[in-house]
């Protein structure tokens, strides 16, 4: 796994210009099949990838924290949200909570989370690839090729199998 994720941003730095066209293309007329393709594609990947393995999501990149997320995770600590929001969250350059440090805080040695049961809604629909209206999110999903083997993969299939 090391390997890989040590190739991977250089990999879909290279396919980037390609994803971009590709999304560029699939936006104006995506097929009408697309969301049960995505389905079955991330389904597919994910039966095959162990995330516990590899966790460079939570290494690398932080969720953006909704309000509703920031009330669940301050309940889980019997903090107030205002003591959890000092003690692990700041606001980036679009006013959006997100981690002070990362990796993330949660994460253990193990690769296991400390809040999966109650982790931000963006971490538990991360990489996205199973998203209705999935071609409406290709600007995040091609970043993700960058951090999530699984998500690269999916979208190579992808495109393998829509010829647009």
């Amino acid at each position: 796994m090391e390997e890989i994720l040590k190739s991977l941003p250089e990999k879909a730095k290279d396919k980037k210009k390609e994803n971009k066209k590709f999304f560029s293309k699939l936006k104006k007329r995506p097929p009408k099949n697309l969301d049960s393709l995505m389905l079955e594609l991330h389904e597919d990947e994910f039966s095959r990838t162990d995330c516990l393995e590899c966790a460079n999501c939570c290494k690398t990149t932080g969720p953006l924290f909704t309000q509703k997320d920031i009330e669940r995770l301050s309940k889980h600590f019997k903090m107030k949200p205002g003591d959890f929001i000092d003690t692990y969250l700041r606001l980036d350059e679009d006013n959006d909570y997100v981690l002070q440090v990362l990796p993330c805080p949660f994460l253990g040695s193990d690769n296991y989370c400390s809040v999966y049961d109650v982790r931000p809604k963006a971490c538990r629909e991360f990489p996205h690839t199973d998203r209705k209206d999935f071609h409406k999110i290709s600007n995040i999903t091609i970043k993700n090729t960058a951090v999530c083997p699984a998500a690269f993969n999916i979208v190579e299939e992808m495109k393998r199998r829509i010829k647009n």
